[in-house]
């Protein structure tokens, strides 16, 4: 077998540990690559009665995992309560998420997969990180300015150039610098990540029909224009500013292998609107493999049977054909 990949099991109160579980019961009919899951035991019983193996090492996942989920016991001993969200929650998902990416850096799991946590919580045990993705890259010495969150379904990658910040401060935030590091850091994934040698990048403007050269803001003309010149200049195919409300129908989505928007919600409302069940969030500019279902703890409906898990099925299967990209070339 494969190395298997690590799973941070998130917010233990969450839909975390449910989609995993589900994810392996559905191992065999959907393809889903071998992990082990990293968290609380008792988070996965509190939902799910199928079988579960302790493990001491990622090496014996492989062992296991045709006949029970393997599980990296982090924590214990605490009541959990799905849909009731605590600071034991809270410091046992950050606990798992440490050592889950400690596991991936060192090699002994091919990627890491990290489930919904709820930052408020993880705030109040002194989290001062924006997200999981700026505390993955801070652990593998990584600026978060050279990283790129990327979103990504079967036929719509988007990255956000701005992400966890009120919009009213998108525009100050926006410099050419950093639209070109986003950029770059967005081409090398496609190029490393997903195959694509030559990546066709297609850039939203911030204003609405992209500012109306000017009648409706200046961004695109002093901001986002310029950082295209300069990265069409370094050889990239790049193209834009586009106005936002046409850049993802099904034809314009034909014409680019990732969009780069300005903002969160620019980015992240058509990826959701499309896949919603099935979209991925993809750490790009680490020098490991880091996905995420693209959806958060949904404590309503935990402990309920309800949670989907196709966007996790969806982040094991793309960490996975990553790393096997990566490990290949």
């Amino acid at each position: 077998m494969p190395t298997p990949l690590a799973v941070a099991l998130g917010d233990p109160a969450g839909i975390g540990p449910e989609i995993v579980a589900k994810a392996w019961e559905k191992r065999d009919a959907l393809g889903v690559p071998p992990f082990f899951a990293v968290g609380d035991c008792e988070a996965i019983e509190a939902v799910w009665r199928g079988p579960v193996e302790a493990i001491a090492s990622p090496g014996e996942a492989s062992d296991c995992f045709a006949h029970a989920l393997p599980l990296i016991r982090v924590g214990g001993g605490c009541r959990i309560s799905p849909g009731a969200p605590d600071l034991d929650g809270a410091r046992h998902a950050l606990d798992s998420l440490e050592i889950a990416v400690g596991l991936t850096r060192s090699g002994a799991a091919s990627g890491l997969v990290t489930g919904p946590v709820s930052k408020s919580q993880l705030y109040t045990i002194g989290f001062t990180h924006p997200g999981q993705t700026e505390f993955v890259a801070e652990r593998c010495g990584v600026s978060g300015d050279m990283v790129a969150m990327m979103l990504v379904g079967p036929t719509l990658r988007t990255v956000p150039v701005t992400v966890h910040v009120p919009v009213r401060n998108v525009p100050d935030l926006l410099t050419v610098e950093r639209i070109i590091a986003k950029a770059r850091a967005t081409i090398r994934g496609l190029q490393r990540q997903f195959g694509i040698e030559q990546p066709r990048i297609a850039v939203a403007g911030l204003n609405p029909h992209a500012g109306e050269e000017g009648a409706l803001g200046r961004e695109e003309i002093d901001v986002i224009i310029p950082a295209i010149e300069r990265l069409r200049d370094e050889g990239f195919d790049i193209a834009g500013p586009y106005p936002a409300d046409t850049m993802f129908h099904e034809r314009a989505r034909q014409r680019y292998d990732a969009a780069l928007c300005m903002y969160h919600d620019q980015a992240l409302v058509p990826l959701k609107t499309l896949y919603f069940d099935e979209g991925v969030n993809m750490t790009l500019g680490l020098p490991i493999v880091r996905t995420s279902p693209d959806h958060g703890t949904a404590f309503p409906i935990a402990g309920k049977g309800q949670a989907n898990p196709g966007a996790m099925i969806a982040a094991l299967k793309t960490a996975a054909s990553s790393a096997h990209r990566i490990a290949q070339a």
